[in-house]
């Protein structure tokens, strides 16, 4: 359902956005109010409910004047001398009251937009109660927890002691968060990514390097605004910086129709990343778990509007990584979110999380959703069905490989008690040596 923007405010600025459907949303009322409260979103449902009956009945009225007017032009374009001006006064005072209407509808339009945008989807009946990533569900660990016989050296020693990060001059030169990496911890950090690219190309996965400044039609279309507007850098009138690869990729199709013979299309897509971590200026301040500036492989698909399509590729994708952590022999477990720790647009979302012994817990490093059509209804992306009818396309993404969080956990699980630190079996044909030790 294409809703055109008429009135001034925080969407001006673009001309459209695609949404839960408001059809659904009525006849749904009670299911999409109990989706709300479970993911902790406050949308008044009522209120939206009561515009949208005043919306179509104030369109029902403008378009009534609008015919009304072009009727009495077609009249005055014929009419005698002497009539035209009773009729051209008759015409002026309809006129006015479509004015009236279109201001009315104007005033509606933009309380009703707002609400629209903030409405969540719906989470899957199998996501657990919850308020934040603390009640977050395990489903299945892989791996002994890696212990050694020697106290455990942080990532951030690893990094120092071997001269592969320097945070002193990162701060220096990009501020609070800011970091260089350099000799082994860059080796590292292209040998993850080739390791990884090669894994889903063999997959059948498209490989792109995709834009990490992109206007915000599709910040709004994968739901990263208005909800984690806090989180983003914004750089332009129209233009953000993007914290995931996910954002441009599904901006790619926007507005666009596809074959159902071409899907599921499959994206491996790398950029630059950008966060703000905005109300998380006391946790991991140093090292490189949590930085404004990383760098991160993404899986992102298009599928047939399909429910049990959507379920078995978000297993799918899932499964890649976790194969991926096997093959790196890196400890983890997957945990299902709670609804309070869920996106706006995430019908429901794994967590994948690395083993880190000088925490003694679990760190995410991915972070598996699908979305059903709550990203492409919003993006406009499309596709014929076997039956012509045009249906919305559903979309699913998950991290391949976010570089930093992944190179600080095979770090930790990999060093030894004399400091050293050996490569992943995997990782050597793309680093070049089994083993780092002090210069």
């Amino acid at each position: 359902m294409r809703i055109s923007f008429v009135h001034s405010g925080p969407f001006v600025d673009w001309c459209r956005v695609y949404m839960l459907d408001i059809k659904f949303i009525k006849e749904n009322k009670n299911i999409v109010k109990a989706g709300a409260a479970k993911k902790l979103v406050e949308v008044d449902i009522d209120r939206l409910i009561e515009l949208d009956d005043k919306r179509l009945e104030l369109m029902k009225e403008s378009e009534a004047l609008r015919a009304e007017q072009n009727a009495m032009n077609d009249q005055i374009a014929s009419a005698t001398p002497e009539n035209r001006g009773a009729m051209i006064d008759d015409m002026r005072a309809v006129k006015e009251k479509f004015q009236v209407k279109e201001d009315e509808l104007k005033e509606v339009m933009r309380e009703w937009q707002d609400l629209m945008v903030r409405v969540p989807n719906v989470p899957d009946i199998t996501v657990p109660e919850g308020a934040s990533d603390e009640e977050n569900v395990e489903v299945r660990a892989w791996g002994e927890k890696t212990a050694f016989d020697f106290t455990p050296k942080d990532h951030i020693e690893l990094l120092e002691l071997h001269d592969m990060a320097d945070f002193e001059r990162g701060v220096k030169v990009s501020g609070f968060r800011g970091y260089f990496m350099k000799n082994e911890g860059a080796q590292l950090f292209f040998a993850l990514w080739q390791y990884f690219y090669n894994y889903f190309i063999q997959q059948g996965y498209t490989p792109m390097i995709v834009p990490s400044l992109v206007r915000k039609e599709s910040f709004y279309g994968t739901g990263f605004l208005p909800q984690s507007e806090e989180d983003l850098y914004k750089v332009g009138e129209n233009e953000y910086l993007a914290g995931t690869a996910e954002v441009a990729t599904m901006g790619y199709y926007m507005d666009e129709v596809l074959e159902k013979k071409d899907l599921p299309k499959k994206f491996i897509a790398f950029s630059p990343c950008f966060r703000a971590e905005a109300g998380k200026h006391g946790k991991d301040v140093k090292g490189i778990i949590r930085v404004h500036e990383f760098f991160k492989i993404e899986q992102v698909i298009l599928c047939e509007a399909n429910h049990q399509t959507s379920v078995d590729l978000h297993e799918d994708i899932t499964k890649h990584v976790e194969h991926l952590m096997q093959t790196l022999k890196l400890p983890y477990h997957v945990v299902v979110n709670c609804g309070g720790d869920l996106g706006l647009g995430q019908v429901k979302k794994y967590d994948i999380e690395a083993w880190m012994p000088s925490q003694q817990k679990y760190r995410e490093t991915h972070s598996s959703s699908y979305f059903h059509d709550f990203q492409t209804r919003r993006l406009n992306i499309r596709y014929k069905d076997d039956d012509g009818k045009l249906k919305y396309v559903h979309s699913l993404n998950n991290t391949a490989c976010a570089t930093s969080r992944l190179p600080a956990a095979i770090l930790e699980n990999y060093q030894n008690a004399d400091g050293s630190i050996t490569i992943p079996e995997v990782l050597r044909p793309y680093f070049g040596k089994d083993t780092i030790t002090r210069s």
